[in-house]
This record gives structure tokens, C-alpha cells and sequence, in this order.
């Protein structure tokens, strides 16, 4: 059911008034479909609002471009334009502060939300208490002279690793004199070949057989100490 004329009137002319810019009728039967207006209607009662001077219009051509009365707007003056652009910077400060705040308090949220809760902190308490009271355990065996290791595994282990110090220390022989037999007339320089060549020595990534070989001995000196 269509509106009554007279709430036609006041539904386009608080149209117009709000929207005040240049309207012709197929921008107001748009944007007033809502209301279930008709473009005839529409334009019927913008050309009486015209009439009785309610609102302005303006015809170019055949176009009619309809615009709110300016009378019964309140411009203001430079002085309260300064005022009003200075109360506007205020707002805009005000709320960009606002937005800050609310980034932080978002920030805290989120924080909290990644906490664990109640429920995850016991258990995880649970866990960590029983890691703890395993590895006392296992320090209380180690201070009372309990052998966890036997010793047949023991001295496999030390056999496998004297057996690999063996094979380090026959390569490494065999390496130096392969080099030093390549090398022994060259006129290049023997950095800049290694380098060409991609070798690289025990040095050059942080090993050192010396090292490695007294590790061996310490343990052997030890097990004959005990």
C-alpha cells in the first residue's frame, strides 16, 4: 500500500533536506524504493515541493535538479569554522587515542587468551612433577654407586669407538702422505689448491683427533680407577 500524498511530501522532502545536493527525481525513487514510491509520484511531489518553496530546482534542458533550500541551513562564519575545525582536530586526537587504547586492551586479549588454564597449568604441574621426581630418582641410584650401564655394553661401546679413532687416525696418515707426495713440486699455492679442490681439514669444521683420542684414554683411566 503506497503512502498518503501528505507523508509522500515529508518522506521526499526530509530527503532532500538530508541528502542537500543537486537530486534529480530518479536519484530520490532510488534511494525511497523502501517506501514503495512510484518515480510518477515522486516527481509529482517534488514539483509541488518546488512550487510552494520548499525546496529549489533548477531546469537544464528537459532535467529538472532539485536541491534543498539554503535559507534554512546555519552556515556558519569563518570564526566558528576556525572553532569547529579546532574542535574537530580535538575529536581526532581523542580518537586516535581511543583506537590506541583499544589496539592495547586487544593485544592484552589476545595474551590471555594464549595462557594456559587452570586446568592445562595442573597438569602440566602433574607432568613436570614426575619428571622431577624420575630424574631424583635416577640421581639418587647414580649417587649410591648403582652401574647403569653393564659393563659388557660398556666396553663394546669402547671397542667400536677405539675401532673408529683408528680408522680417523689411518685415513688421516694416509690423506698427508697422498698430499704431500701431490703436492711436494707444485707451484701453486697449497691454500688456494685446497680451497680449489674443496678439502677441507679436521680444523677447518671444528674436530680435533688429539681430542677425540684423550677422550678414549680418560675413560680407560677412570674405569681402572674405580
Amino acid at each position: 500500500m503506497a503512502p498518503k500524498s501528505d507523508n509522500t511530501e515529508a518522506i521526499v522532502l526530509n530527503y532532500v533536506n538530508e541528502q542537500n545536493r543537486p537530486l534529480n527525481s530518479q536519484n530520490v525513487a532510488d534511494s525511497l524504493q523502501k517506501f514503495n514510491l512510484k518515480k510518477a509520484s515522486i516527481q509529482k511531489t517534488l514539483d509541488s515541493l518546488a512550487d510552494s518553496g520548499k525546496i529549489s530546482f533548477k531546469e537544464y534542458g528537459k532535467q529538472k535538479i532539485y536541491l534543498a533550500r539554503q535559507d534554512q541551513f546555519n552556515i556558519p562564519n569563518n570564526e566558528e569554522l576556525a572553532s569547529m575545525k579546532e574542535e574537530n582536530a580535538k575529536l581526532q586526537e581523542h580518537l586516535d587515542q581511543q583506537k590506541k587504547a583499544i589496539t592495547e586492551v586487544e593485544g592484552e586479549i589476545k595474551s590471555l587468551q594464549s595462557n594456559l588454564t587452570l586446568e592445562q597449568i595442573h597438569d602440566k604441574e602433574a607432568k613436570l612433577r614426575k619428571e622431577v621426581k624420575e630424574m631424583e630418582d635416577k640421581l639418587v641410584k647414580l649417587r649410591g654407586g648403582v652401574t647403569l650401564v653393564r659393563p659388557e655394553e660398556k666396553k663394546a661401546v669402547e671397542a667400536m669407538y677405539s675401532e673408529k679413532i683408528s680408522l680417523w687416525r689411518r685415513r688421516k696418515s694416509m690423506f698427508k702422505d697422498l698430499w704431500d707426495a701431490i703436492t711436494e713440486n707444485s707451484p701453486k699455492d697449497l691454500k688456494e689448491f685446497k680451497e680449489e679442490l674443496g678439502i677441507e681439514y679436521d680444523e677447518d669444521v671444528g674436530v680435533n683427533l688429539q681430542s677425540f683420542s684423550e677422550l678414549l684414554q680418560h675413560g680407560k683411566k677412570r674405569a681402572r680407577g674405580q
